[in-house]
């Protein structure tokens, strides 16, 4: 089904941003929001656990490794 939405355009250019970072479009987002609210089951983490499936090694360290002593450095 498609749907028409009016939603602020500088908004919507923000979240396209956003989720263009991990790789999501704004269509894909508003899709699986819709599923969510669609499911009402409030305590499903099914789709917390598929988002962060699909997330998994999107990131990049640019070489930096992790290092327990940083972490703990008082600033």
């Amino acid at each position: 089904m498609n749907i028409t939405l009016s939603i602020d355009e500088q908004i919507v250019k923000r979240a396209r941003k956003k989720l263009e970072a991990v790789g999501k479009s704004v269509n894909e987002e508003i899709r699986q929001h819709l599923r969510h609210i669609a499911s009402g089951d409030e305590g499903d983490t099914n789709g917390w656990i598929e988002e962060l499936t699909s997330l998994s090694g999107m990131g990049d360290s640019h070489g930096w490794r992790f290092n327990r002593d940083e972490i703990y450095e008082r600033r």
